[in-house]
C-alpha cells in the first residue's frame, strides 16, 4: 500500500457536460491534477468539496485536454454550472 498525498485546497468552477442528462464536473487545473494511475486516465481519489467528502475519481478529458471531478447534485448543495467551489484531493501514491 503506497502513501497518501494532498492537493489542495484550491477553487474551481463547476461545469456540466452538455446534453440531456449532463454529469456535473469540478475542472481541476492542471497544476492540481493528480497523476493518472488507473486505465483511461482515471485517478481513484477522496474527494472534498465545499467540505463535503466521498471516494470517486477524477478523469482525463482528452477532448479538453483537462482533467475533471464528477460531484453529484447530493455533494454540490445547492450549486450548479459556474458556480466555485473549493476542492481538496486525497490520493495514494506507490511511493515509500
Amino acid at each position: 500500500m503506497g502513501n497518501v498525498s494532498r492537493i489542495g485546497p484550491f477553487t474551481t468552477a463547476l461545469w456540466r457536460y452538455p446534453g440531456k442528462g449532463g454529469w456535473t464536473f469540478a475542472i481541476v487545473p492542471k497544476r492540481n491534477a493528480p497523476p493518472a494511475t488507473r486505465p483511461w486516465g482515471r485517478t481513484p481519489v477522496v474527494a472534498m468539496v465545499d467540505g463535503v467528502s466521498w471516494k470517486t475519481s477524477v478523469f482525463r478529458d482528452s477532448k479538453s485536454d483537462r482533467s475533471l471531478l464528477p460531484v453529484p447534485v447530493n455533494r454540490r448543495a445547492g450549486k450548479d454550472s459556474g458556480d466555485t467551489v473549493t476542492v481538496t484531493l486525497e490520493y495514494e501514491t506507490d511511493e515509500g
